[in-house]
């Protein structure tokens, strides 16, 4: 296993961590888990048990996600350690890190814009194993109906719509993300 580092954060949410290696950032523990900080502490220790904290860019990562859950940061410009993924997976990766804060695309359209047109479901599968959701923004990421499908973060579908609404997304009373209305 590679050296890694830790930071951990509060935001009204609750508490959140961050994982890092010396190439980027590795892993973010959102702040929906109901954990508390010697908790968190010890489950980010206990999957990286060479971790230090507030190494590499885990500090900076901890106060990035602190200030996007405050409602003041709207771009990350980390580097992210994507390792552990295929190509197309880095692929998926980096179209769904282009979509803007408070902008949605479809399964589909990461698929076109990563160059696999046809590996709509494929994304889906990338999304729900992502480990850097936020700045990986999966949250933004709904299907062509405008339907929430899945959010594998913790609190499911209302994690992802908490988000949405954060970023001023509007929804119908049906519950679908409008677009372009």
């Amino acid at each position: 296993m590679k050296e890694t580092g830790y930071a951990l954060f509060t935001t009204a949410y609750g508490v959140g961590g961050t994982v890092s290696s010396r190439a980027g950032l590795v892993e973010i523990f959102l702040p929906f888990t109901g954990l508390n900080l010697p908790d968190l502490r010890a489950e980010i220790v206990r999957r990286y048990p060479d971790a230090g904290e507030n190494r590499w860019f885990s500090a900076k990562a901890a106060e990035d996600l602190q200030s996007y859950f405050a409602g003041n940061l709207t771009e990350f410009s980390l580097p992210l350690d994507l390792e552990h993924l295929s190509a197309f997976g880095k692929a998926v990766c980096r179209s769904v890190a282009a979509i803007g804060y408070g902008e949605v695309r479809t399964y589909a359209e990461v698929a076109a814009a990563s160059g696999f047109p046809r590996a709509s479901r494929a994304v889906g599968g990338v999304m729900a194993a992502n480990r850097l959701p936020v700045v990986i923004p999966c949250h933004r990421v709904v299907s062509s109906g405008g339907s929430m499908c899945g959010y594998s973060a913790p609190g499911g579908v209302a994690t992802k719509r908490l988000l949405l609404e954060m970023e001023g997304v509007m929804f119908s009373s049906f519950g679908k993300v409008k677009r372009g209305e």
